[in-house]
């Protein structure tokens, strides 16, 4: 490695493999500024969940505005955490009302989610939407890192057919749209999401590297091996803790994978079969290792811009790990089934469990000043409140995460009927640093949060 000073671009390279490093405090303050306006050398991540068939109200609404003193049965998984939660309640997605279409309020509730806008109807080629809160904040902060945005989730994106009503598959499978008729294309292999962020950037040199660490069973730190030890030696005691950490969970990562890449030999009867796409069987885990690579995007700054979906609109995936083998779907229409009801607020809590994955990680991974969840500002939510009569206002949306301090976490509040979710995504730009004066259907930045 070159005997230059360390910015936040500097990277371990070796065949096809670019390790990009996490912030460091020898990093100079030169790279500090550049990241943060304050100073701080914290720069703002946005990452949006998104949730299908909406959610079982009752468990997930806190019982009184203000501190949240005691959270719901279904935010329950994430109580270590209640100090970085913000619950609200009375935002609403116009754009996801029939509006005189008729049906299909699945495919409109993920494809309002994060543009506010309301789609075309139509199962072909013409599709409308409009453009999406992580794309605009991509447009204004994409630009300083490798990855403009990252869109990622469990389940593949359509490119066509009808899934809901007479409306294509495209709406009901993506959330992320660059413009009102490109959605961005979701990445559902942990793999491929691997190789993409720590590979060169040269397609010949990555694929060299891939098929070397192949053929010798090779981790990417044993291709940067000699960069690493020379960067050791130049960094301070505690950077050098900093370091050996990010590495071991980079290798952590890497085994992971591997071991989704087999089949479980008391199915085949064969050791090491090679599974060929490379996810996880279990759902929960396959969430789990995407969101670790989500961390590590952050982490290195790799980009301050993702989205994720938990699956695509209107699932009806069963959950047999927890016990509930009806389809998620098919529960959401619970016709005020007691039973059903309880079904369904327990794959919620499922989620929100899985969810704190990725919060633990963001809590225990330190950023500047603080931690990465300190500088982030997390949304978790469903574009539909309670599935069985598709309400698309007083919908269930989580923040999480100090978002640089401009954000008081710890309480829930609720705001008046139907104002526009898309407030809370224009006082998401402003804390970009973006001047917008509006985004879709908002009327005012989303007021109280600080």
């Amino acid at each position: 490695m070159p005997d230059h000073k360390l910015t936040r671009r500097t990277v371990l390279r070796g065949l096809g493999t670019a390790i990009a490093l996490p912030w460091l405090e020898g990093m100079t303050s030169t790279a500090r500024a550049a990241v943060s306006a304050d100073g701080s050398g914290a720069p703002l991540r946005l990452a949006y969940f998104f949730v299908p068939n909406g959610m079982h109200m009752p468990d997930w609404v806190p019982e009184q505005e203000g501190p949240l003193e005691k959270l719901p049965a279904i935010l329950q998984p994430l109580a270590e955490h209640k100090s970085k939660l913000t619950v609200l309640s009375g935002l609403t997605l116009n754009g996801g009302r029939a509006l005189g279409d008729g049906p299909g309020d699945h495919a409109r509730c993920v494809a309002s989610y994060l543009t506010g806008a309301h789609p075309y109807k139509t199962d072909g080629k013409n599709i409308k939407n409009g453009i999406s809160i992580d794309q605009a904040a991509a447009l204004v902060v994409g630009g300083q890192t490798r990855f403009p945005s990252l869109e990622l989730g469990t389940e593949p994106s359509s490119q066509g057919g009808r899934c809901d009503s007479g409306y294509s598959c495209v709406y009901t499978s993506n959330m992320s749209w660059r413009t009102p008729t490109s959605p961005m294309t979701k990445e559902t292999n942990p793999q491929a999401l691997f190789d993409r962020l720590f590979g060169s950037g040269e397609v010949a040199e990555d694929q060299q590297g891939q098929q070397r660490r192949s053929r010798y069973r090779k981790s990417i730190l044993d291709l940067v091996s000699d960069e690493a030890q020379s960067l050791q030696k130049r960094l301070g005691s505690a950077d050098r803790r900093k370091l050996d950490e990010y590495l071991y969970a980079v290798r952590q990562i890497e085994r992971d994978i591997a071991q989704s890449e087999k089949l479980d030999t008391t199915e085949t009867g064969v050791d090491d079969f090679p599974r060929p796409a490379g996810r996880p069987k279990e759902f929960a885990d396959h969430v789990r290792l995407m969101m670790d690579l989500m961390v590590l995007a952050m982490q290195t700054d790799s980009t301050r811009v993702m989205s994720y979906m938990f699956t695509n609109a209107g699932s009806n995936r069963s959950y047999p790990s927890i016990d509930v083998r009806a389809g998620h779907h098919n529960l959401s229409h619970h016709g005020n089934d007691k039973e059903k009801q309880a079904q369904i607020s327990k794959i919620n809590q499922h989620h929100a469990s899985i969810f704190c994955h990725f919060l633990d990680r963001l809590a225990s991974t330190p950023d500047g000043d603080g931690t990465l969840l300190d500088h982030s500002m997390i949304m978790y939510g469903s574009g539909l409140a309670d599935g069985n009569r598709h309400a698309h206002h007083d919908l269930p949306i989580l923040l999480a995460g100090n978002a640089c301090d401009t954000i008081k976490p710890g309480q829930y509040i609720r705001y008046p009927k139907d104002t526009p979710l898309a407030n809370l995504y224009l006082g998401m730009l402003r804390r970009l640093g973006d001047e917008a004066n509006s985004f879709a259907d908002s009327t005012e930045p989303l007021e109280g949060l600080s």
